[in-house]
Formats: C-alpha cells, sequence, structure tokens
C-alpha cells in the first residue's frame, strides 16, 4: 500500500471479525464499535480468527475502498491480549504489520542521520 494512498490516521481494529463482512458490513462495525469517523481517508485495519488475512476499509474521496491480503504460510502479529479495541498505527508500523514483523508492545524505529559534515 505504501505510496498508493497517505492517509491522516491508521487504525488497528483488535478483535477478529467474521471475513465474509465486505464494505458495508465493516463500516456498520465501525461506527457501532468506535466513534471515528468513516469519510477522513483513515485505514481501518480488521483480521480474521486465524489471523492470516487482513482487510483495510477507506473512504477515498469517491466511496469506500476495500484491500485485502492473504499470508499463504505465517500470520499477522495481531494484539489480542490487549485491553484497547482499537490502536492507532503509523505508516511504518503499518509497512511492518505487513510485512509479518510484532508492532505491539514495540516502539518504532527511529532512523538516525549519520551524515558526516
Amino acid at each position: 500500500m505504501n505510496g498508493l494512498i497517505n492517509p491522516p490516521a491508521i487504525y488497528l481494529y483488535r478483535a477478529f471479525v467474521d471475513f465474509r463482512k465486505s464494505i458495508n458490513g465493516l463500516a456498520a462495525l465501525v461506527e457501532s464499535d468506535t466513534d471515528l469517523p468513516l469519510d477522513t481517508g483513515a485505514l481501518f485495519l480488521f483480521t480474521n480468527k486465524q489471523r492470516d488475512k487482513i482487510k483495510i476499509l477507506y473512504w477515498d474521496k469517491t466511496g469506500f475502498a476495500l484491500w485485502y491480503k492473504r499470508l499463504e504460510k505465517n500470520k499477522f502479529k495481531w494484539p489480542s491480549k490487549e485491553d484497547n479495541q482499537v490502536f492507532t498505527l503509523s505508516n511504518m508500523e503499518l509497512e511492518q504489520l505487513l510485512a509479518g514483523f510484532t508492532i505491539i508492545g514495540h516502539k518504532p524505529i527511529e532512523i538516525h542521520d549519520f551524515t558526516m559534515s
């Protein structure tokens, strides 16, 4: 997804969802379980019970779009024992999640400029 969109916020929905839900079902879930606005361009991330699939719902100014990814052998490192229902992620954390890294409980990697003057 890197480079395709520039979201103002990224929200990870902690509980697994029924992956038969599509755009309308996932949007209804966000509306009923959170106070988050759907029409800002923010990304809403969902996973299935097996954590081998991820759906990302977002509004792109002309309508809702849904992005879907299925892992062949691994599972997404999803927070399951946290109290928060929704987490806010950075763009870097989203990239790490999609690449298979654990993101919850870890600070983002700091990049330092070691340019010699």
